[in-house]
């Protein structure tokens, strides 16, 4: 049976990428658990023809990939916070943000971007469905709604001036009642921003390792227009922006209020459009070149062990994870991966049962070689450890294509 879209429901007949299986990315273990079955899941994605929604095959519900042990905190990373911090003081001077305006962010996750807003007087409300990143959030002082974001909830908050989601709207399996909620908590001028990957760039570069269960969607301007118009909401400005490897920030309205439509709108659609995002054959060579990425990454961690250099990974990120599992990399090939969330240290990575330390074992026992998995935050890692690479340890990237970094 033909899996309807998400969004329009029309027949998903455009193979994007088949990833084999995989647990989800988030799930790590503890050494007990290596005495349990490990629960994996079909990793296929696939593109509608009609509205060009490129989304995953359903095979996991939500409330197993976002569990209250859910291990990802945002607050980790210090260009993430920057990132956050800068947009809050943009978007407070642009919409004329004060005591008596209203603020959502739905998956505030551990408060990294509403701490902004509570230091500056700003109301504000996160909603967050995992326990842990909501108890983080309300020890800053954050009101969080702790709760799965939808229609139905949104018709229990208070109206917002300004909504923000920031990489929410790939994560969410049903799209059409989160984007109902997004207009119904919305007050009639009020602005909805939301950030996510860039799949013209997902494409460009082959960033095949961003694919994972928790992102049921990759999205375009084409399909964003197109899921909001149908619930009333227009896209009136829309911004490119470097981060998870390249991603837009579109700003959207009620189709009816007065904020004026960017030239930005129009030139990204000219851009989509020439790339040929609304033609079938955008989708078709993805597979080939994921396939060349596995292979390469291999390659090197075959060539590296055959001459006894020793590789270690960092970052136990959800997109190295994708990369690890689908290339079948062991801890034969990379000893360990090294990470600074407290909730990782200790535990192993899904599916490849890799161990994951702290970054100081990097320099109590050295590697060769280093893989940055997190390439997008290669620029902060590697200032984090220019000791180690004045020592001699090279750094590895492998998306778009494995390179060792000079």
């Amino acid at each position: 049976m033909t899996q309807p879209c998400r969004h329009c429901g029309a027949p998903l007949e455009i193979p994007f990428v088949d990833l084999g299986f995989a647990p989800p990315s988030n799930a790590y273990l503890d050494p007990a658990d290596l005495s349990r079955p490990e629960v994996t899941y079909p990793l296929r994605v696939l593109a509608c023809g009609t509205c060009r929604l490129v989304q995953t095959e359903d095979f996991a519900e939500a409330d197993a990939l976002f569990s209250d042990d859910y291990a990802y905190f945002s607050s980790t990373s210090q260009s993430w916070l920057d990132h956050a911090a800068r947009y809050a003081a943009m978007i407070t001077e642009r919409l004329g943000l004060g005591a008596d305006s209203h603020v959502i962010e739905v998956a505030s996750n551990d408060g990294y971007l509403l701490r902004n807003f509570v230091e500056a007087g700003i109301p504000c409300l996160g909603v967050e469905p995992t326990e842990g990143t909501a108890d983080a959030a309300r020890a800053l002082g954050i009101p969080v709604e702790q709760a799965f974001f939808g229609e139905a909830l949104a018709k229990t908050l208070e109206p917002a001036d300004l909504i923000a989601g920031n990489n929410v709207f790939a994560h969410v399996p049903d799209i059409n009642d989160f984007t109902a909620g997004l207009r119904t908590a919305l007050k009639p001028d009020g602005v909805v921003t939301l950030e996510f990957p860039h799949l013209l760039r997902l494409v460009a570069e082959a960033q095949f390792d961003t694919i994972y269960h928790e992102h049921f969607s990759y999205l375009s301007l084409f399909a964003v227009e197109r899921i909001l118009g149908a619930e009333g909401l227009r896209v009136f400005d829309v911004e490119t922006l470097d981060t998870h490897g390249g991603s837009l920030r579109i700003y959207a309205c009620d189709a009816g209020a007065a904020h004026a439509d960017g030239p930005s709108v129009a030139a990204m659609r000219a851009t989509e459009a020439e790339a040929g995002i609304d033609t079938d054959a955008f989708y078709a060579a993805f597979q080939s070149r994921a396939d060349a990425i596995k292979d390469g990454v291999l390659r090197f961690l075959l060539d590296a062990r055959a001459e006894g250099a020793r590789v270690a990974g960092y970052g136990a990120a959800a997109k190295g994870n994708t990369l690890l599992n689908y290339a079948g990399i062991r801890p034969d090939l990379l000893s360990f991966v090294c990470d600074a969330a407290p909730s990782k240290i200790g535990r192993l990575l899904p599916g490849s049962h890799i161990p994951i330390r702290a970054p100081s074992a990097l320099r109590e026992d050295r590697p060769d070689y280093i893989l940055i998995l997190p390439w997008n935050l290669t620029r902060e890692i590697r200032a984090q450890l220019a000791d180690l690479e004045a020592a001699g340890t090279r750094f590895v990237t492998a998306i778009p294509s494995l390179q060792v970094l000079e």
